[in-house]
């Protein structure tokens, strides 16, 4: 079967290459020599003729990232509105215009529009990605045209052109290197990985190489860390790498959240059938001799009872007190949709560096004195130590900046807290000495550098030389350690320098290996003793005849708390994914650590994923827990293939390259302080700490606020299909029972505040032990729906048999007040039942929820003012009652909770407890 390769990804997900020309052809210029390569783009290393330039430029078009097509606003205010429930919400501000209601249609129009300007708002802030990622580009560029060397400005690149790169730029365009001299870029923004990668001008064989190993390629917007080149431009603008992802997340998003599509869903249902009750009830009356326009206002009034017209903004004001307290805890919510889809997260595909690790190489053991050691054990004090630390600062191209350091954020990710700036390696060995109490900048005072033999990656081997004292120079080297090694004639041993025999060698081989085999990246150090100071030296004259020192073993670390943070999520029934950019040694052994894998057979490359087909992927995704030196349409590929089984997904990431997989998955959580613009631009959320650990806060606060908002659902659906219920039969009957006004006075007064109360209740103890629901399980599910039903039967057969009651012993403007009163007190009641579907409230307590005990007594009170207050009374059409009125109107609001304690009680004894909660 044919494997998917890079075509079939662009076409699969509509491309990104979407918005560009298609001008630029898609040649993989890494497997070309200079000639072909210079060939094949018109140019020559003398660069392009003024006129070749025009051409191209007309050609291509300026090397910039298009912007993508942006809505005005008011395209973008009236999409807002593109929701049932809101329709139903406008529907129930038309009807309470009709009935003179004015108050209330103003209310309800006010938070329809407030939604609609918070939309707007967020959807604003979401389009600044783009600008952040056109933000990257390098301002300026040095070429060579027609022979002469020019700074031009980046947008006016054009493939062909020939480009200067030293330590300090930002690479402009993708370029073919020509020429390269000890020439590193750093690319982990692009391409995930932590280390700068060493660039040569050679051809690699083989089109499918991901970009983290085309050695011979540098990328826009990644940064030249160390030595100098050459390069072609081969792709400008939208066709760049970058471009590429920029593409991909300018393209309109069009998927909706579980709870999105399940409010949806309800909407259609309560409209339907709302309009098919009033029919009946309008019908029904009219048969039965009534008057027209009393059952067309009784028909209108049924609406209104039916017509959850809270629910929007109650939705909407729970998710936002949600963002609130996440926001506490480190958690920033861009997307208020997003609060509920993390309570249903299934797989965290999480990129490795700067996430799971710290992004900060760092030194873990030491192999000296034939003996390997931690880091945390005291070399200073080894025998041959500071000789040891001194080639690990001195032979070292970092320096330390002056002041007080770095932030707490930055320094929290070194050992000293010191600000060093250079090579990722090198500045960790200068850290790593500093921890210790050995500085870098106290030994350049005592050994000065007299000389050098730069890093050079053929080489692979760094020197030194410094004046140890009048008349005594001491060579310094750091590299490979099979290639230091071999330049080694003596060893040093516990502070005695000793003929290096073979046992020696095989020794310090074999614990290469054993470092090499737990993903450390390895150096070896040696040096040599002069007399007089070499005026011009050769590799062939000074790297040779060295003493070995010892060996360094390096990684970016894990960072402490994520693997409890793992263990949570797996407890918690979801499953972690590592994706990076990093060798599959490195990424299978920090996945190791963290408890994301116990062995490699989970572990996939990115050249083997292009080697399986989409249909084969699909199915096989479940058997990978960890993807390595993947690009960034790999990423892309394993989210999409984890939501065709139906799970939610959320993508973690920093990168430029996270981006378009941020944006796929249902949840994009970018990081705060070491993401760049455009990962945090397209996220969801972002972690303002970089802490893992503060996803599996977030899902917890998710899963939290998921349930308040179905017990807010099951409170106001309960609560309106009792109205229903009262005023159908009722009506069926042929009682004048409730009076439109009555009705929308209850819904005022009881829907709003109980519900937020719910909105308010603390998470249960194992809420984090529990698998995640499904995106396909309904709403109604877990003794919601049948909740619903039978508290809503209850709340009307109590208020009619009080209104009965009443009608038999008393006159019929009691018997309305008595039903009027019943119906209202039931509700702000029967909030404390629906706290927990299962947990007596007894065992919850009555007043944990203090919200609830607030929201009840005014709710209430609002209620039971209209009858007291003389005159607001008549408005109302009610009556005064007197104490046993009273006592049998709160015996009935009463009654709904111990039915509903009996009804809990049977649950939990029929061990269906946990179907229920």
């Amino acid at each position: 079967m044919r494997g998917f390769t890079k075509k079939d990804y662009w076409k699969e997900t509509e491309g990104l290459n979407a918005i560009s020309s298609k001008v630029q052809e898609d040649i993989a210029y890494h497997t070309l020599s200079k000639e072909e390569v210079l060939k094949r783009l018109e140019t020559t290393e003398e660069g392009l003729s003024t006129s070749a330039v025009d051409q191209h430029q007309q050609r291509y078009g300026k090397n910039v990232l298009k912007e993508a097509k942006t809505k005005s606003l008011l395209a973008k205010f009236m999409e807002q509105f593109k929701n049932v429930m809101i329709f139903i919400l406008l529907a129930a501000a038309v009807l309470s215009g009709v009935l003179g209601e004015w108050t209330d249609t103003i209310i309800i129009l006010l938070v329809v529009i407030l939604n609609a300007v918070l939309g707007v708002v967020q959807e604003n802030k979401a389009e600044q990605a783009l600008e952040a990622l056109k933000n990257m580009s390098s301002p300026q560029a040095r070429v060579r045209r027609g022979g002469q060397v020019a700074d031009i400005k980046s947008e006016e690149l054009v493939p062909g052109d020939i480009v200067l790169l030293e330590a300090g730029n930002v690479v402009p365009a993708d370029l073919r290197l020509i020429e390269t001299a000890s020439l590193q870029t750093e690319e982990a923004a692009l391409t995930g990985e932590s280390l700068p990668s060493d660039k040569n001008a050679g051809v690699l064989e083989g089109s499918d190489i991901v970009i983290g190993d085309r050695t011979n390629m540098a990328y826009m917007s990644s940064s030249v860390t160390y030595g100098r080149g050459v390069g072609v431009v081969t792709a400008t603008g939208m066709e760049t790498e970058v471009g590429k992802i920029a593409g991909y997340i300018s393209e309109e998003e069009s998927e909706v959240t579980p709870l999105q599509k399940k409010l949806d869903e309800l909407g259609k249902y309560f409209t339907y059938i709302i309009l098919g009750v009033c029919v009946i009830i309008f019908a029904v009356g009219i048969l039965e001799g009534r008057e027209l326009l009393d059952m067309l206002l009784t028909s209108i009034s049924l609406a209104v009872a039916a017509i959850p017209e809270g629910l929007p903004a109650i939705v909407t004001i729970i998710l936002a007190l949600g963002v609130q307290r996440m926001a506490k805890r480190k958690a920033i919510i861009r997307k208020l949709p997003a609060v509920e889809t993390l309570g249903s997260t299934e797989i965290i595909c999480s990129d490795k560096t700067g996430t799971l690790t710290l992004n900060k190489m760092t030194v873990e053991k030491l192999h000296i004195n034939g003996t390997t050691i931690e880091a945390t054990e005291a070399l200073s004090s080894m025998p041959g130590g500071e000789l040891m630390l001194q080639a690990m600062t001195l032979c070292n191209d970092s320096s330390i900046e002056a002041g007080e350091g770095k932030s707490a954020e930055e320094s929290g990710k070194t050992r000293s807290g010191k600000a060093i700036i250079g090579d990722p390696t090198e500045t960790a060995l200068v850290d790593y000495a500093l921890s210790i109490g050995f500085d870098k900048r106290e030994q350049e005072k005592k050994y000065p550098r007299r000389t050098e033999l730069p890093f050079d990656s053929d080489r692979k081997l760094m020197t030194t030389i410094h004046e140890v004292e009048a008349g005594h120079y001491r060579v310094l080297t750091k590299g490979a350690p099979d290639v230091l090694l071999s330049k080694c004639t003596h060893i040093n041993m516990d502070g005695e320098v000793i003929p290096l025999t073979e046992d020696h060698s095989a020794h310090i081989i074999s614990n290469n290996k054993g470092l090499a085999d737990e993903a450390l990246r390895v150096l070896a150090f040696a040096y040599r003793e002069y007399e007089q100071l070499v005026e011009n030296p050769s590799p062939d004259t000074t790297e040779t005849g060295l003493v070995f020192i010892g060996l360094i073993g390096m990684i970016d670390p894990p960072r402490d708390e994520v693997r409890d943070a793992v263990a949570i999520c797996r407890k918690a029934g979801i499953r972690p994914v590592m994706i990076t950019g990093d060798h599959r040694d490195t990424a299978a052994a920090i996945a190791k650590r963290l408890g994301i894998i116990e062995d490699d057979s989970s572990v996939l490359t990115g050249r083997e994923l292009d080697q399986i087909s989409e249909e084969d992927f699909a199915e096989r995704v479940s058997d990978y827990s960890v993807y390595a030196r993947v690009s960034p349409q790999h990423k892309v590929r394993i989210v999409k293939a984890w939501k065709q089984k139906g799970k939610i997904v959320a993508m973690t990431g920093d990168g430029v390259n996270d981006a378009p997989a941020l944006k796929t998955s249902d949840i994009g959580v970018g990081m705060g302080i070491t993401g760049t613009d455009v990962a945090k631009g397209v996220s969801d959320m972002v972690l303002a700490d970089d802490n893992f650990t503060t996803i599996v806060v977030a899902v917890e606060e998710g899963r939290k606020v998921y349930s308040n908002i179905r017990k807010a659902i099951q409170f106001l659906l309960s609560a309106n299909l009792g109205e229903v219920l009262t005023l159908f039969i009722a009506t069926m009957i042929g009682w004048r029972i409730l009076e439109p006004i009555h009705i929308l006075w209850i819904n005022l007064v009881t829907d709003t505040l109980p519900a937020l109360a719910l909105g308010l209740e603390k998470a249960s103890d194992d809420l984090m032990s529990k698998k995640p629901r499904k995106s396909s399980s309904s709403i109604f599910a877990g003794g919601v729906g049948i909740g619903i039903i039978y508290q809503g039967l209850v709340e009307a057969a109590l208020t009619l048999f009080v209104y009965n009651w009443a009608h038999t012993h008393y006159s019929e403007g009691v018997a309305v007040t008595m039903a009027f009163a019943t119906l209202g007190l039931l509700q702000i009641t029967h909030a404390f039942n629906v706290r927990s579907n299962t947990k007596s409230l007894f065992q919850i307590g009555w007043f944990s929820n203090r919200y609830m005990l607030w929201a009840s007594l005014i709710s209430g009170l609002m209620l039971v003012l209209v009858i007291l207050i003389p005159g607001l009374n008549n408005w109302f059409g009610v009556s005064h009652l007197n104490l046993v009125q009273w006592g049998i109107v709160c015996a009935a609001a009463l009654g709904i909770v111990v039915i509903v304690e009996l009804v809990k009680l049977f649950i939990r004894s029929s061990g269906k407890g946990k179907a229920w909660d």
